[in-house]
């Protein structure tokens, strides 16, 4: 059995209850969290045969940061009911691999102390109703290090669980979330979800922040045209692991025609969601994502082995994507084209 495959359940065996289940858990009947990693196993590839594949490299650029691998670690919170070093652990896994990292405004690590663990890493935002905050914690994270700001834009409010996890939060502590987030003083509803959030507030936090946008939360081609019209670098495909509208497309399907949609525009395109093989990872690149985030297995490799699980966890992944690319007649990352899927 490969080593990713058995890491929710020695993960299991490691975290409370409620801290597994809220780690797992998808929105309302979890279809679109139970069909991610199966949309990409429907997918089949058609390899090229006898190219030089003497020498594979993965390396790669994403926003003109060179990264030894196109596998990326996706933002999630509560990393310290993970492992006690939390997000900095999971930075210097990733460090360690050539990769690079989204971090959750809701992390439980201080950005300054993020900013020293040696990997590249973009901050993820939830714009809240009080905008200067959320410009002022931004800031911060530009200072601290951080290369881009990655505006989550599919949860204009929590998306319905049905599953118990919520009892997680009886083993919370207030570092463990909001280690960057001073919210004394805020009035009452300050910190909800922005509802307002339009096109117009891409350009404005470009601006205001003077970081590069990458919009996370994408699922169609004319959302993704509206995004970069409107001034963002990147956009990544995403239906937020399956913790917003259950239902949602698969960011698998949801690819391509965001692929085709942005095509001559210049932006890249990053993918999330249920990539747990090399073939996948394959797949999605072939089709047009210049890099991929995963999620929930860095969360159970973070358990398993903290620092060094992550490693192991990115380059297996890398690893399984040289292999594939090997087999497939791709010496580099620009040998991999839409017609190898069929």
């Amino acid at each position: 059995m490969r080593w990713i495959d058995e890491l929710p359940d020695r993960a299991r065996e490691l975290l409370p209850p409620p801290v597994t289940e809220y780690f797992g858990q998808g929105a309302a009947a979890g279809m679109s969290t139970a069909e991610a990693a199966a949309a990409w196993d429907a997918l089949r590839l058609r390899p090229r045969v006898l190219r030089d594949v003497s020498t594979v490299s993965t390396a790669t650029t994403v926003l003109g940061q060179p990264v030894d691998t196109p596998v990326l670690v996706a933002p999630t919170t509560l990393q310290r009911l993970a492992h006690d070093e939390g997000e900095s652990a999971t930075a210097r896994g990733a460090a360690s691999a050539g990769s690079l990292l989204e971090v959750s405004t809701n992390a439980g690590t201080r950005f300054e102390v993020l900013g020293r663990q040696g990997a590249p890493w973009w901050v993820q935002a939830y714009i809240v109703r009080d905008r200067g905050f959320s410009v002022e914690v931004l800031k911060r994270a530009k200072a601290a290090g951080a290369g881009a700001v990655v505006l989550t834009v599919d949860t204009p409010e929590v998306g319905h669980k049905l599953q118990a996890g919520d009892s997680v939060w009886d083993l919370v502590t207030g570092d463990q979330l909001q280690a960057n987030l001073d919210t004394d003083g805020l009035p009452d509803g300050a910190l909800d979800k922005a509802r307002d959030l339009t096109f117009a507030d891409i350009g404005w936090l470009r601006e205001t922040v003077g970081l590069p946008v990458v919009v996370k939360g994408v699922l169609r081609g004319d959302d993704a045209r509206e995004c970069v019209a409107a001034g963002a670098a990147a956009v990544q495909v995403s239906n937020h692991g399956g913790r917003q509208l259950d239902g949602a497309v698969s960011t698998a399907r949801a690819l391509p025609e965001i692929v085709r949609a942005l095509d001559g525009t210049g932006a890249e395109v990053y993918v999330d969601g249920g990539l747990r093989r090399g073939s996948h990872i394959l797949a999605a690149l072939a089709l047009g994502a210049t890099a991929v985030f995963v999620g929930r297995p860095v969360l159970w490799a973070l358990t398993v082995d903290g620092a060094d699980g992550v490693r192991r966890l990115l380059a297996d992944l890398t690893g399984e994507l040289r292999h594939a690319m090997t087999l497939a007649g791709a010496a580099s990352l620009d040998d991999l084209a839409p017609d190898l899927v069929a």
